[in-house]
């Protein structure tokens, strides 16, 4: 009954099932911008800061300039989703959390159509915004922080609550370890699909995190307007 009452003071966007879905479509992400969109990771901007401090250090200005570009989108996208999150509590009618996942949706829907002679910034600046948004909006899950875009972190921490398990036996170290592996093993999953999807459906094969995405915002939305009506003024935990 212990297990049971500490789950029921989460909301259904910090649920673990949540967390692992969307892990799941960042590694899908990163999967078709690579294989299809540029041969860049969206998910981050480690990867672009390097990047743009080799062009500087070769002098290729113009080219180390572009990257500021997905800087400023993922900048963006971290500000807007701070702002508006606090707005549309205002309103009492769905949390931020379902109406990203809705509009998440929808952005992948269009860029599943757009045409392949478009340039493929397009669709990395837009998944680096979105991105954005996703990370920092889902931050705990269960009490646990977690990032949804990316796994360095869940690697870092996998392996520091291994260690304190190992040396305590305290078995909450176990459990945090393992939910950390299960976000990577996510990702792996994510990326695994993304590539083999691009591989058969192209530049359409983004719609299969799409589904993914569905399923979740069905399920938020369901929460928002039943079982979770009178919580929308609540905030998650790690905001």
């Amino acid at each position: 009954m212990e297990s049971k009452s500490e789950k029921d003071i989460f909301l259904e966007c910090e649920k673990l099932w949540v967390f692992w879905a969307l892990i799941f479509v960042g590694g899908f992400y990163g999967a078709y911008t690579y294989c299809l969109r540029g041969g860049v990771f969206c998910n981050a901007q480690t990867a672009n800061i390097v990047l743009m401090s080799m062009h500087i250090g070769n002098g290729e200005f113009g080219q180390a300039a572009y990257y500021l570009i997905p800087f400023s989108a993922y900048l963006g996208g971290t500000i807007l989703s701070e702002i508006w999150a606090k707005e549309i509590k205002r309103f009492h009618f769905l949390r931020w959390d379902t109406l990203l996942v809705g509009f998440e949706l929808i952005t992948v829907i269009m860029l599943g159509l757009m045409p392949a002679s478009w340039p493929d910034q397009i669709c990395q600046i837009t998944l680096n915004f979105i991105c954005a948004m996703q990370f920092n909006t889902f931050r705990q899950a269960e009490g646990i922080g977690m990032a949804t875009t990316f796994c360095t972190n869940h690697l870092r921490q996998f392996g520091s609550f291994l260690v304190k398990f190992l040396r305590s036996n305290d078995h909450s170290y176990k459990r945090k370890a393992k939910l950390h592996f299960s976000m990577m093993l996510l990702f792996f999953m994510g990326v695994l699909a993304g590539t083999i999807l691009s591989n058969i459906m192209g530049l359409h094969s983004i719609w299969g995190a799409g589904a993914v995405l569905f399923v979740v915002f069905i399920k938020l939305l369901h929460a928002d307007r039943t079982y979770e009506k009178d919580k929308l003024y609540i905030t998650p935990h790690g905001h």
